[in-house]
C-alpha cells in the first residue's frame, strides 16, 4: 500500500509498505480522508514519536470503510456488530497517512448517513479531545463560564459547540477578526483578539468573577495568566504548549486562595480501554447531536493527499479556521 513517509530531511514523500495485519479486536479500514493535526507536524519534526508498539506513520484520525473485521470483535457501543462495508471514523495512535490502517473496534464511530468522509475525518480527534477536557477532566457544569484559547482551532471549534450544548457562557481567544467571526458563528459569547488585547485585562474589566473552566493549548506564560482569570474552584486544562514549556512565575498563593485545579492531558498515549470508554461516553452524550446537526465538524480546507505539504504549511502558519483534511484517491 502507499503511505506518506517522513524522509531524512523531514520532507513528506510517498512510499510503499505492507498492508497492516489486524488483531482479533481490530478492523482494517480503507482510508478515504485523513484529519491533519498539529501532532503530525511535531512528529514529523522528531518531537513527538509514536507510542511504543504503534505505527510510526503519521496520522491520528481517519474516515473510511471497513474492509476486514477481527474475529473477536464484539457488539459496539451503538448496539450492532461492525461489518465489512460499514462507513466509520475514528482514532488511531499512528498510521493514518496511508491507504489502509488498522483501528481498534472500540475507537470507531459510525459515520452519519449524510456525512461525507471529509466530515468524518474532521470529528474524532477534536471532539474527543474537547469532550475529554470539558467533561472527563474538568466536569463542566451547565451554565459554567468557560474560556477557550485558540477558539478557531479544530479543538477550539469543537469545545465551543460542546460547551454551548450545556448552556455555558463561552469566551475565546483568537488571532484575527476572521477567526473571531467564525467563533461567534459557532456560538461563542465573547471573543478576545490577543493580537491587540490582553485577555487578562479584558477579563478583569468584563468578568471580574472569572472562568470556571479554562481550556488551554498555549501554555508557557499563559499558565500564570490563566490563574489570574480563573474563578474560585476553577479548573485549568492544559493540552499542549504552543507558547513554550516553561512559565517564569506561578503564584502559588493564588492557586491556593482560589482552590484551583490544574490538569495536563494528552490523548494519543492513553490506554486502549481509556480511549474506548471515551468514545463510548462521547457517543452516548453527543452522537445524536452530531447526526442532527446541533454540533458539526468545522473544515477549513480539503486537499488531495498529494498536497500534504501545503496542508502542513497552512497549519504551521496558524492560518486555518477548523480542520485541514487530506483526501486519499
Amino acid at each position: 500500500m502507499q503511505y506518506i513517509h517522513v524522509d531524512d530531511p523531514q520532507s513528506l514523500v510517498f512510499s510503499q509498505t505492507d498492508m497492516p495485519e489486524i488483531a482479533a479486536d481490530e478492523c482494517l479500514i480503507k482510508v478515504h480522508a485523513i484529519g491533519v493535526n498539529r501532532a503530525d507536524l511535531l512528529q514529523r519534526a522528531g518531537k513527538y514519536p509514536a507510542p511504543a508498539g504503534e505505527s510510526p506513520i503519521l496520522g491520528l484520525e481517519v474516515s473510511g470503510e471497513i474492509i476486514q473485521c477481527g474475529e473477536a470483535i464484539a457488539n459496539n457501543h451503538q448496539g450492532k456488530a461492525w461489518q465489512v462495508g460499514d462507513k466509520v471514523f475514528g482514532l488511531v495512535a499512528g498510521g493514518g497517512y496511508a491507504q489502509y490502517v488498522k483501528v481498534k473496534a472500540g475507537q470507531l464511530i459510525s459515520l452519519p448517513d449524510h456525512f461525507t468522509f471529509e466530515q468524518g475525518a474532521a470529528c474524532a480527534e477534536v471532539f474527543l479531545t474537547a469532550y475529554q477536557s470539558l467533561f472527563s477532566i474538568a466536569s463542566v457544569a451547565v451554565k459554567n463560564k468557560v474560556l477557550i484559547h485558540a477558539g478557531a482551532s479544530g479543538v477550539g471549534s469543537a469545545a465551543i459547540q460542546l460547551a454551548k450544548a450545556r448552556h455555558c457562557h463561552v469566551t475565546v481567544t483568537v488571532g484575527s477578526e476572521a477567526k473571531a467571526k467564525a467563533c461567534l458563528a459557532l456560538g461563542a459569547d465573547c471573543t478576545i483578539n490577543y493580537q491587540n488585547t490582553d485577555f487578562v485585562e479584558w477579563s478583569k474589566e468584563n468578568d471580574s468573577i472569572g472562568y470556571d473552566v479554562i481550556v488551554d493549548v498555549v501554555s508557557g506564560e499563559y499558565l500564570a495568566k490563566n490563574i489570574n482569570v480563573a474563578a474560585l474552584d476553577g479548573h485549568i486544562v492544559t493540552l499542549s504548549m504552543l507558547g513554550g514549556r516553561y512559565c517564569s512565575q506561578v503564584d502559588i498563593a493564588k492557586l491556593l486562595a482560589k482552590r484551583l485545579t490544574v490538569s495536563a492531558s494528552t490523548l494519543r498515549n492513553r490506554s486502549e480501554d481509556y480511549k474506548a470508554q471515551l468514545v463510548a461516553s462521547f457517543t452516548r452524550d453527543f452522537y445524536a447531536d452530531l447526526v442532527n446537526g446541533k454540533i458539526k465538524p468545522v473544515i477549513d480546507s480539503t486537499y488531495p493527499w498529494q498536497q500534504v505539504e501545503q496542508a502542513h504549511e497552512k497549519m504551521a502558519q496558524n492560518n486555518n479556521i477548523g480542520k485541514l483534511i487530506l483526501l486519499v484517491n
